[in-house]
């Protein structure tokens, strides 16, 4: 495996592990208005990322019409599409239930990825991938949950492929932290028009300090760290091999519980992450031919 690939590897495996952690600051958050908070996270993200982008001193890059339109669904979707169907999922079903539908993003992206540049998918990555979301559903409980419910979280689901394969053409010509921050300001007035759809006036207020404290950490680690790592990672190792890496998210969720003193794992988590670790591994196999060569025909920069 090349450097490029490597750092791919390592970008993606850390990105999903910070999103995890976000299980860690919902209690200091639980009593903000979910939508207006979601706002506040994207703005101060936003503003975090274009001072990154600035500081950065990168070669100026006119937007393109169609770049607008193709951003504007990327933050429609990924970003608050995604906020929203996962509020009401909570709201309808157990949290056990909604993780285990979106533990199906890396059997979706490894299928969808490939087909979107006229390929097929890799065995390797497909196999994986089952394990993968096995393990991710195993640590989530494989809860069960109403129609609506469950509808919700397939519109979550939906969200977070979105929220990788609608980057992927964006990429080359923007990069990873220009799309990063687009994304992020394009999503906050509409994650506020939905607050204000929801809980009118009352969609924003003065955090407590607890809050302020997690919504930065959301914005600034959760969103500014992890959103740059992961699509210089989709630039690196493509959609397919990178979706693997979601099912950290559980895991992380979990270990990040048992360090703060929440709670040690139980041993469906320690089997699902063992499943989950087993899946990345073989998805990122290199099969028959070299894992590079793989990459190279694929269209994928090495």
């Amino acid at each position: 495996m090349d450097t490029s690939s490597r750092r791919g590897v390592m970008g993606a495996a850390l990105a999903m592990f910070l999103v995890g952690t976000l299980t860690a600051v919902s209690g200091a958050i639980s009593a903000y208005p979910l939508l207006g908070g979601q706002a506040v996270r994207y703005a101060v993200a936003a503003a975090a990322l274009w001072v990154v982008v600035r500081r950065s001193r990168l070669a100026p890059v006119r937007v393109r019409a169609r770049e607008w339109a193709q951003l504007a669904v990327l933050a429609a979707t990924g970003l608050a599409l995604f906020n929203v169907c996962v509020v009401g999922a909570t709201r309808e079903t157990s949290a056990a239930a909604v993780g285990t539908v979106i533990a199906t993003v890396p059997v979706v992206l490894a299928v969808a990825a490939p087909m979107l540049r006229g390929g097929r998918p890799a065995r390797t990555v497909l196999t994986g991938a089952v394990v993968v979301t096995g393990g991710a559903a195993l640590s989530a409980g494989l809860g069960g949950g109403s129609v609506r419910g469950l509808l919700f979280a397939l519109g979550a689901l939906a969200g977070e492929v979105c929220f990788s394969l609608l980057a992927v053409p964006l990429l080359p010509r923007l990069g990873p932290l220009r799309v990063s921050a687009y994304t992020a300001t394009l999503a906050t007035p509409m994650l506020l028009v939905a607050g204000i759809a929801v809980d009118g006036a009352d969609v924003l207020r003065v955090p407590t300090a607890a809050e302020a404290a997690g919504l930065g950490y959301l914005a600034l680690i959760v969103t500014t760290v992890a959103f740059v790592l992961w699509y210089d990672a989709l630039g690196r190792i493509g959609a397919d091999r990178a979706g693997l890496f979601a099912g950290i998210v559980p895991v992380s969720a979990v270990l990040t519980a048992a360090l703060l003193g929440q709670g040690a794992p139980t041993a469906a988590e320690a089997a699902g992450a063992v499943l989950v670790t087993a899946g990345v591994l073989l998805g990122l196999s290199p099969g028959r031919r070299t894992l590079g060569a793989a990459l190279e025909e694929e269209g994928v920069r090495v």
